[in-house]
C-alpha cells in the first residue's frame, strides 16, 4: 500500500496557452496588491500609536495571515503559468496542503474574534476595556493559530496516510484534499467524511457564531442614537464584507464531499486570491482612521 508517486502535476486554471498568459499578468498584479496592501497595513498599525485598540491589533494579524495565506498558493500558480513541466514533489505538494489549512483555519478562528471584538465593543461598552486587554488579546490570537495548526495537522495526516500510485494529475492549482483524495488507490469514503466534518464543523460553527453575534448586534443598535448607529455600522460592515467574501466560497468548498473540481478551483480563487486582495482596501477605504494612520505614515 505504499505510495510510489513521488510527483504530481498540477493542472491549473486552464490548459489553453493564451489564457494562461493572460492569467499570469492577471494574478501576478493580484499578487503584489496583496503583499503590498496587507503589508502596508501591518506597518501603520505597528508604527501608528492611535491604532493602538483590539479591533486593530486584530487586524494587524489579519493581514499578516492573508500575506502567508496567498504566499502559498499564489507564486506556484502564477510560475506554473509559464512553465511546461507543472510538476510538485509529493513532499512540496504535503506541505502546501498544510499551509492551506493552517493559514485558511487561522484566517477564520481571527475573523471569527475580530465579530467577538465588536459584540463587546457595541453591546458592552462600558466593560470593553476590562473584557478586551492586550493579555485576553494576545491570547485570543494564540488560540487561532494553535486551532489552525491542530486542524491542519488532522488534514495533513489523514491525506499523507493515504497510498498513491497513479494517476498523479492534480485538477487544480494547488494540492488540496478533495483532489488528492481522489487520486488515491483505496477506498477514501472514511477519510472524506472525517476531512468534511472537520473542516465542514469549524467552518460552520464559525460562521454561526458569526452571524449571532451581528443579530445581538443589530437588535442592540436600535437603543442607540443615531451617530452611535452610524459609527457601529461603518466598523462592523467591513468585517461583514470580508466574512462574506471569505466564508462563501469556503463553506461551498469544505461542507460537501467534492464531486466537481473544475467549479471547486475556480470558486477557490476567491479565498486564496480575492479575499486577501480586497482586505486592505475594505479596511482602509471604510476606515478614516487608518487612512489618517497611512497619510501620517506616508
Amino acid at each position: 500500500n505504499a505510495s510510489c508517486v513521488k510527483e504530481f502535476i498540477l493542472l491549473g486554471l486552464s490548459e489553453n496557452q493564451r489564457v494562461q498568459k493572460i492569467c499570469f499578468v492577471i494574478f501576478l498584479f493580484f499578487y503584489m496588491i496583496i503583499v503590498a496592501g496587507n503589508l502596508l497595513i501591518v506597518i501603520t498599525v505597528i508604527s501608528s500609536q492611535r491604532l493602538n485598540s483590539p479591533m486593530y491589533f486584530f487586524l494587524r494579524y489579519l493581514s499578516f495571515v492573508d500575506i502567508c495565506y496567498s504566499s502559498v498558493t499564489a507564486p506556484k500558480m502564477i510560475a506554473n503559468f509559464l512553465v511546461e513541466n507543472k510538476t510538485i514533489s509529493f513532499v512540496g505538494c504535503i506541505a502546501q496542503l498544510f499551509g492551506v489549512h493552517f493559514f485558511g483555519c487561522t484566517e477564520i478562528f481571527i475573523l471569527t474574534v475580530m465579530a467577538y471584538d465588536r459584540y463587546i465593543a457595541i453591546c458592552r461598552p462600558l466593560h470593553y476595556t476590562t473584557l478586551m486587554t492586550r493579555r485576553v488579546c494576545g491570547q485570543m490570537v494564540i488560540a487561532s493559530w494553535v486551532g489552525g495548526f491542530v486542524h491542519s495537522v488532522v488534514q495533513t495526516l489523514l491525506t499523507t496516510q493515504l497510498p498513491f500510485c497513479g494517476p498523479n494529475k492534480i485538477d487544480h492549482y494547488f494540492c488540496d484534499v478533495h483532489p488528492l483524495l481522489q487520486l488515491a488507490c483505496t477506498d477514501t469514503y472514511a477519510v472524506g467524511v472525517i476531512v468534511v466534518a472537520n473542516s465542514g464543523m469549524i467552518t460552520l460553527s464559525c460562521f454561526i457564531i458569526l452571524v449571532m453575534s451581528y443579530v445581538v448586534i443589530l437588535v442592540s443598535l436600535k437603543s442607540q442614537t443615531s451617530e452611535g448607529q452610524r459609527k457601529a455600522l461603518s466598523t462592523c460592515g467591513s468585517h461583514i464584507t470580508v466574512v462574506i467574501l471569505f466564508f462563501g466560497p469556503c463553506t461551498f468548498i469544505y461542507i460537501r464531499p467534492s464531486s466537481n473540481l473544475s467549479a471547486d478551483k475556480s470558486v477557490a480563487v476567491f479565498y486564496t486570491v480575492i479575499t486577501p486582495m480586497l482586505n486592505p482596501l475594505i479596511y482602509t477605504l471604510r476606515n478614516e482612521e487608518v487612512k489618517s494612520a497611512m497619510r501620517k505614515l506616508w
